[in-house]
């Protein structure tokens, strides 16, 4: 089983960003220095569209530019804090304890470790919370937003279990794709309309920034420690299955409360206030928040780590420092995000909407999309895990760029489609059925990786603006339905990036000569 550590040699190698023991402070601060200048690389295509637009369309500035700007640096910051972090805690700490799964030969307790870890990865999700509290609040509360968080944190524990028997077993990761949307696609048909913008929407909203390496992480360990596993075919696919089953038991929830359920209770709004107290008040509330969200994963893996397989933490303190970045990063980057762009972008897309101008509309949802997702910490890593698995096969900068082209195209879509209106159900079907016949044509190696793309496009920055989007579009459009209309840009922000990274590896395929060669 020597190649079980395979994983964990390649982060001793040299020229990496992992920090290994003995190292010189000035190495770490260079390398940290060097995260942050390409996290601010990765932030200039929504400083340009934000700009372009305020200078050529609304013709003015922002009120105050300077917080605009405090909080880009502050959102870079946080994003290279977290990038930091991840190598030095979730990922090594994800890979080690599935190997030692494995080489203890301790595989009956992978399932209920993997249910677990799914279950408190999405029951804390706070872009699970907030879609599950809006959609009981625009349906008047026929829907529960308890009973919803709860049916999307089963499901996606419940897939975990699948996706780690389909590694251990060496089950395709397509055949279990084509079962699973076709089954969910059914279930279209007989849902009623109220909850399929919404299933769709859960899907994408169930991986979350910390969630996803970590899934990632133990998928990879699972197929670097079992011989005749491919890290690029095996080792990705959990994110995919756990974006696909929560869209089957929403659905089937939907079935239920729409056939058997009763109006009830919407959750309270509250006003924030503009009081400097209250907003010191909220920041600290919201890293509270934070780490909830972050501590059951974390006593999930201490658990199983100390409890179930009786075994210390390899590194700890290296483990903690990484976490404690990851923290400290995520709270970061969720400030900065808040002290500049969430409300600027929300108040663009408020003035597009006002201003009636269909193509301008249209022309925001592309950028911006394109834009948010270049900045996507989430697809930053995975991108990188992707190239580090597939030597010359996969280029990290390359995927990203093909993946925001995907999200922006599918933002584009789903907002024409609010506009012209027509069944929601149709369209995400239609995407759909067309991801589902490439993956026939697809090379083999590409059709996890692709479908674990789509559902990292959908985390902290995308939901909040892409959400914001839609139900403003869906109130200001005459005839639009806000729970019917208003859900569904985050299920085309998912599938769309599905379809372009298939087409790309299929264009690559056939030409190898445009393959660019990892830097």
């Amino acid at each position: 089983m020597e190649d079980a550590i395979g994983l964990d040699r390649q982060a001793e190698k040299p020229g990496t960003r992992r920090i290994i023991p003995g190292e010189d402070l000035m190495e770490h601060l260079s390398r940290f220095a060097r995260e942050f200048l390409k996290a601010l690389r990765n932030l200039l295509p929504i400083v340009i569209v934000v700009v372009l637009f305020q200078l050529l369309v609304f013709r003015s500035m922002p009120d105050d530019p300077l917080e605009l700007v405090a909080g880009l640096l502050v959102v870079a910051m946080g994003i290279a804090l977290f990038l930091y972090g991840l190598d030095l805690s979730i990922f090594p700490v994800g890979k080690n304890l599935a190997n030692q799964f494995v080489r203890s030969g301790a595989l009956g307790l992978l399932l209920p470790f993997g249910f677990a870890i799914g279950f408190a990865a999405s029951v804390a999700e706070p872009a699970v919370i907030a879609v599950a509290e809006q959609a009981q609040l625009v349906s008047n509360g026929r829907i529960n937003a308890r009973v919803l968080r709860f049916v999307i944190a089963v499901s996606v524990g419940l897939v975990l279990i699948l996706g780690i028997l389909r590694v251990l077993r060496g089950w395709a990761v397509y055949k279990l794709l084509i079962a699973g949307y076709a089954v969910a696609l059914g279930l279209t048909y007989i849902a009623p309309p109220e909850i399929i913008g919404l299933a769709y929407d859960s899907g994408g909203v169930t991986t979350n920034i910390v969630s996803v390496p970590l899934i990632a992480a133990i998928g990879l360990g699972l197929a670097n420690s079992i011989r005749g596993r491919s890290l690029l075919a095996d080792g990705f696919g959990l994110v995919a299955l756990c974006v696909m089953v929560p869209m089957i038991g929403v659905q089937l929830y939907g079935i239920w409360v729409y056939t058997f359920g009763a109006a009830g209770p919407a959750p309270p709004v509250t006003d924030p206030g503009e009081d400097p107290a209250d907003w010191v008040v909220g920041m600290i509330l919201g890293l509270a928040s934070m780490v909830r969200e972050v501590l059951p994963i974390v006593a999930v893996v201490l658990f199983f780590q100390w409890v179930a397989l009786r075994r210390r933490l390899p590194h700890p303190l290296r483990a903690v420092i990484g976490f404690i970045m990851v923290l400290v990063g995520l709270y970061a980057f969720v400030v900065g995000l808040k002290l500049g762009l969430f409300p600027l972008g929300t108040l663009m897309a408020e003035q597009l909407i006002e201003q009636g101008v269909p193509a301008l509309i249209l022309l925001f949802a592309l950028l911006i999309g394109f834009a948010v997702t270049m900045a996507e910490p989430a697809l930053v890593a995975i991108g990188e895990q992707a190239q580090d698995a597939s030597p010359g096969k996969i280029n990290a900068f390359a995927v990203r760029v093909i993946v925001a082209v995907g999200v922006a195209l599918g933002i584009g879509f789903g907002v024409f489609r609010i506009l012209v209106g027509g069944p929601f159900h149709y369209f995400i079907m239609a995407a759909y059925a067309v991801a589902i016949v490439l993956v026939f044509f697809a090379p083999k190696y590409i059709v996890a990786l692709a479908f674990d793309l789509g559902g990292v496009t959908t985390s902290e920055v995308t939901v909040p603006l892409v959400t914001a989007l839609g139900i403003g579009l869906a109130a200001a459009v005459e005839g639009r339905d806000v729970l019917i209309d208003g859900f569904g840009l985050i299920a085309y922000a998912s599938i769309f990036p599905v379809i372009s990274v298939i087409l790309y590896a299929m264009v690559m395929e056939k030409f190898p000569r445009l393959r660019r060669k990892p830097a």
